[in-house]
């Protein structure tokens, strides 16, 4: 009688496999486990090698642990042509696994673990760890759908691996079956949310691409906008609000992207603060173009001197003049606080100049004016969330709906963040931005 390999955990089949998982073209997180010190094999059901099969399976096991290659090789030679009973192809599978161990031939290896896995003896203990690793090998070959299938086989069977998640929507993109894909990867998100835990960027960005490819765009900002829940970092701002900002074509809508561009710290190369400044000189902001151009040449994204913006500078800086010191008399007017457009733009104006709780007033007096509700709602909600009203500017981004909407969901979650204890920096990911 022959005792079965039954307890073969995660950690014992890494051993088994040993250096095969380093060079399998799996995520990189696959490729970070750690090796155990030795195989475990505990007792379980025996299993019943036929009298034929006998001889060999004893020259199969003293090879084995001899670790003797070539007298392995003839013992599986020999132990496959006398094989007749499933326990015994079963075992044919066990010691061809060893065989590619020590050959370091993954595609044997892969071939063993198949011949396990399909023989329908293998113990349900090890159901998800045999069906993981033949799932990784598959991906490594890049066999998509044998990858699919494995690796729904392993998660079915309880496998905590943890790449698992990350290769298996990796491997639906790419079978080209993004849906799923996608479903996979929003649920591996919320699980690690659910759990505490930062999910891995990768679970963000690989459908981001896909859906970029798919010219699925709306649903790419979808996916982007819940990453900024987790990778609240300028670069990941930066990729999201580049992307927005190439598909408007509006000026004001245009003017928005790039203030929460700076408000995120996102701003890092000088064509941005170019568009900005020439978009906020067109709007009569000379406020805040002043104020845009001395903090892109305090950060060195603007360099000095720069003709075209040092001219902007200076004739911004003349235009300015007193109108700072008038707002206030201006804003308090009954001509200015009835007519909409003259209070929003007016609010435009504190903002600009950093008088955030001066602009709320004026926003609010635009819309009750019967005012653009979409556009004075949305900037109303930035200056609460400058002037330290949270929950006011969530109340009044809620509201926001049609052409804004995409930036009142990101300044919520911008304000969420802010809220949120500071996750570890990571390195993001990069979707295609086109920069």
């Amino acid at each position: 009688m022959f005792i079965r390999f039954r307890s073969m955990p995660a950690t014992a089949m890494a051993a088994v496999l040993g250096c095969a998982l380093m060079t399998t073209a799996t995520p990189a997180a696959a490729q970070k486990k750690e090796k155990p010190k030795k195989q475990e094999v505990a007792k379980g059901k025996q299993l019943a090698p036929s009298k034929g099969f006998a001889p060999a399976l004893k020259k199969m096991t003293d090879a084995s642990a001899a670790k003797d290659a070539a007298t392995l090789q003839a013992a599986l030679t020999e132990g496959q042509a006398s094989a007749t009973a499933p326990d015994d192809k079963y075992l044919v599978g066990f010691y061809q696994l060893q065989l590619g161990v020590l050959n370091k031939d993954q595609t044997l290896q892969a071939q063993g673990l198949d011949v396990m896995v399909d023989s329908g003896l293998t113990p349900a203990e090890n159901i998800g760890v045999y069906n993981f690793y033949s799932g990784n090998f598959a991906y490594g070959a890049k066999n998509y759908p044998k990858a699919i299938q494995r690796l729904e086989a392993a998660k079915a069977a309880g496998s905590t691996e943890a790449p698992l998640t990350l290769m298996l929507v990796d491997s639906y993109l790419n079978a080209g079956q993004l849906d799923q894909g996608l479903a996979a990867a929003k649920a591996a998100i919320e699980t690690s949310r659910s759990a505490g835990q930062r999910p891995s960027d990768e679970l963000y960005v690989r459908p981001i691409k896909a859906l970029q490819a798919a010219k699925r765009n709306d649903e790419a900002l979808d996916l982007m906008t819940l990453r900024m829940r987790d990778y609240n970092q300028p670069a990941v701002w930066r990729q999201t609000l580049f992307i927005l900002l190439q598909q408007t074509s509006d000026k004001e809508i245009g003017l928005d992207v790039l203030r929460l561009m700076r408000a995120t710290n996102a701003m890092t190369e000088r064509p941005e603060y170019l568009e900005y400044a020439a978009l906020a000189t067109e709007a009569a902001l000379p406020g805040e173009v002043v104020s845009l151009i001395k903090a892109g040449k305090a950060s060195k994204a603007i360099p000095t001197p720069d003709a075209k913006l040092d001219e902007v500078l200076k004739s911004q800086s003349d235009r300015i003049g007193d109108e700072e010191s008038t707002l206030t008399a201006y804003a308090a007017k009954p001509s200015t606080q009835s007519n909409p457009k003259v209070a929003g733009a007016t609010g435009d104006a504190m903002v600009g100049y950093g008088r955030y709780a001066d602009a709320v007033p004026l926003y609010k007096a635009a819309l009750a004016a019967g005012g653009d509700k979409e556009l004075w709602t949305y900037r109303l909600g930035v200056a609460q969330s400058y002037a330290g009203d949270a929950a006011g500017a969530k109340a009044s981004f809620a509201q926001v709906a049609g052409s804004r909407k995409r930036l009142a969901q990101l300044w919520m979650t911008k304000i969420d963040a802010a809220a949120a204890p500071a996750a570890p920096a990571a390195a993001p990911a990069a979707p295609a931005t086109g920069t």
